[in-house]
């Protein structure tokens, strides 16, 4: 595929964007890469990283290896995604602190629309096509549900986090940092890279690695043998989801570590059952403002397809 600068500075952008969601635990990149038009290049350009492609370097030189592993395409899209972890982890930490209800509302109106999205992209509805959407749901739900696990900072447990959560990042419905949430790993991590403190970040990263390389492989066979059933299943994996990201909820139960409080039970009400100023209008406004920009999105990258393709 050949690309300008400008396209490999919008894939920079949807990294960036990528980046962001992964910050946030209840919201995915995955769910960001489908809703860009990435997901699947995302996916078949990870699994197509292995020992032959080095072979291809060495006997046919740097460039074929470079266009054999679309390295533009993950160049620009890592790029992006470290430069939202190393910046706009500390905006997302802030606004999630100072606003939460507007994020949380701005986010479940993404996610609704991006369940829109990807369900269009099933092309044959039929009874195992429901059901495996309905078992995504499920097992979405259930694990936005599950209590944390306490604090674990050794490295080889960070490095399992890593593996876990890379695979939940790219699935989309399943957020990575909730994931890193359920194992205790989260404070540690996202302290780690607040502080550089590159050894926990290695050991993080070795494991996102290794989940990426195999997890990538499963999901690409998925989508060349049972596209459809797969795309069911990804649809049901973000309905699930919203859940964890409904705005209003009362803490049932928590812990205070480093002076940070780690919510370990919660339940989704209402607006007038929310223990708080519910800020409903503000939060239906900042739904409809996610829901509609993604829609708003959609429908400019159709009209490019469709003025490509004259």
């Amino acid at each position: 595929m050949s690309r300008n600068t400008k396209d490999y500075l919008k894939i920079s952008l949807k990294g960036i964007a990528m980046g962001i969601a992964d910050t946030i635990p209840g919201v995915s990149g995955g769910t960001i890469a489908f809703i860009t038009g990435i997901y699947e290049e995302l996916v078949s350009s990870i699994s197509n990283v292995n020992l032959r492609l080095f072979q291809v370097w060495k006997t046919e030189g740097f460039w074929s290896f470079w266009k054999k592993l679309n390295g533009g395409f993950l160049l620009a899209l890592l790029t992006g995604i470290l430069v939202s972890v190393f910046s706009f982890m500390r905006l997302a930490n802030y606004l999630l602190k100072t606003e939460p209800l507007l994020v949380w509302s701005f986010f479940f109106g993404l996610v609704l629309a991006s369940i829109l999205l990807v369900g269009k992209e099933i092309k044959n509805w039929r009874g195992a096509t429901l059901t495996t959407l309905i078992i995504g749901a499920c097992i979405a739900y259930g694990i936005t549900i599950l209590p944390p696990a306490t604090q674990n900072t050794s490295y080889w447990f960070l490095f399992i986090s890593g593996a876990f959560a890379v695979c939940a990042m790219i699935l989309p419905g399943i957020s990575g940092a909730f994931i890193l949430v359920l194992l205790g790993s989260y404070q540690t991590i996202t302290q780690a890279v607040h502080d550089f403190d590159f050894k926990r970040i290695l050991a993080v990263a070795l494991g996102a690695i290794m989940g990426l390389l195999s997890f990538s492989r499963v999901l690409k066979w998925l989508f060349n043998h049972y596209k459809n059933l797969t795309l069911a299943l990804l649809t049901g994996f973000i309905a699930g989801s919203l859940n964890k990201i409904w705005p209003w909820k009362n803490t049932i139960d928590s812990i205070t570590i480093r002076e940070k409080t780690i919510v370990l039970a919660e339940q989704s009400v209402l607006p007038d059952n929310f223990k708080g100023e519910p800020q409903t209008w503000s939060c239906i406004l900042f739904m409809l403002l996610g829901f509609f920009s993604i829609l708003f999105l959609e429908r400019k990258a159709a009209k490019k397809q469709t003025n490509n393709a004259k």
